[in-house]
């Protein structure tokens, strides 16, 4: 579940907070895994509102996106075999909750300003795009892609990752990844040439 509206802004401090509620709600949250997951929220907590911002329009929904992730891994850092697999699992799980988000339809739990955020306070990728028309409308296309392929473009293009590092994160093959960006890049260049000539 996302977060609720009195949830505070996502940061240390409020992930700290969410793990302790978690914790009363009878999730079993060890010390190991709360050290973690704020080493990997210092680590990685941009870069994912960053993806999460792709996806979706509302910068609170974005960040209520990333700190559910965050809490899934405490739920659940027992399951993770390997430190450096982290950061691919948080990324999935950020993909996935996005995916469900636009599916549903959801909105914010959360109106209040974005200014003063502990995490999203510089301007990220989809700020930009957003700006003009043209690049609106490239952002729109990506998100209308075929799951896979959305993923794919997203991680390569926007958030410069490897095809390996892909791969990790979607649980393919890094031919599987090759094959989804080959026919995403098809896809979107098929798209803006319709949308050129009328």
């Amino acid at each position: 579940m996302i977060a609720t509206a009195a949830a505070p802004p996502v940061g240390p401090a409020a992930l700290l907070s969410a793990i302790a509620g978690a914790r009363m709600d009878g999730a079993t949250i060890t010390v190991e895994a709360e050290r973690l997951v704020i080493e990997l929220f210092n680590q990685e907590g941009r870069s994912l509102v960053r993806l999460a911002r792709l996806f979706v329009d509302d910068r609170d929904a974005a960040e209520d996106i990333v700190q559910e992730a965050f809490l899934r891994l405490a739920r659940h850092a027992g399951r993770i075999d390997a430190i450096e697999r982290a950061p691919a699992y948080l990324r999935s799980i950020v993909l996935n909750l996005a995916r469900d988000h636009n599916r549903r339809g959801l909105v914010s739990l959360r109106h209040h300003s974005a200014a003063g955020r502990e995490i999203d306070v510089v301007e990220d990728v989809a700020d930009r795009l957003s700006r003009s028309d043209e690049h609106r409308q490239v952002l729109d296309a990506v998100r209308r892609l075929p799951g896979r392929q959305r993923d794919c473009i997203a991680l390569r293009y926007f958030e410069e990752l490897s095809i390996e590092e892909i791969a990790a994160t979607l649980a393919v093959s890094p031919n599987s990844v090759k094959t989804h960006l080959r026919r995403g890049m098809a896809s979107l260049g098929d798209e803006i040439k319709r949308a050129g000539r009328s």
